[in-house]
């Protein structure tokens, strides 16, 4: 009987110390989690070849890498025009950096992929539902096609860049080969 006031006493302390380590747990596996999916997503090799973002059939794709824009400025992407509102999907897989809004873009996403490329996707007309640190899988719905920006009024259309650690990209090629793959890749029922 001696033993059980001290063991009433420690039980409290016991309590608040399992509390506390469950409380610690709970607060840093999600940022171990993020850490190594974070280092395996950059040490994964960048894609080769990637889906269009639009995945439709009414849009339309034209390389205008490195064409002259306002401002002595060079063209930094690809557009892909579509009609307004049609869903804008991740090209691979990544963690969003970024969903907001700057003066030439308008409403945009960043997206940091394989290889620690950074995937622009600007002139929004609306976000979908992703936030910022989200971890996102390719296809995901990033926004919808718009024309806001320094597109505004123009035709609605997607301004699609990719941005490397040594500078920015043609996102054209890669996009085309994605293309050739999906008409080869076999669709439901066997049918290429």
């Amino acid at each position: 009987m001696a033993g059980l006031p001290g063991m009433l006493v420690a039980a409290p302390r016991n309590l608040a110390l399992a509390v506390a380590l469950c409380a610690l747990i709970a607060f840093v596996r999600p940022v171990l989690e993020h850490s190594v999916y974070l280092g395996r997503l950059l040490a994964l090799p960048p894609p080769k070849d990637l889906p269009q973002p639009l995945g439709s059939p009414r849009a339309r794709m034209h390389d205008s890498w490195h064409a002259s824009r306002s401002g002595g400025r060079r063209h930094e992407g690809v557009d892909i025009f579509a009609p307004r509102g049609t869903p804008v999907r991740s090209t691979t897989e990544g963690l969003i950096l970024r969903r907001g809004s700057n003066r030439l873009g308008g409403k945009v996403v960043w997206v940091l992929g394989p290889g620690g490329h950074r995937h622009y996707y600007a002139h929004l007309d609306a976000y979908a539902h992703v936030r910022s640190g989200e971890r996102i899988q390719p296809g995901a719905v990033l926004g919808y096609v718009g024309d806001s920006g320094n597109a505004k009024g123009t035709p609605p259309h997607l301004h699609y860049g990719i941005y490397t650690p040594s500078g920015p990209i043609n996102p054209y090629p890669l996009l085309a080969a994605g293309r050739v793959n999906d008409a080869r890749s076999p669709r439901p029922g066997g049918k290429p």
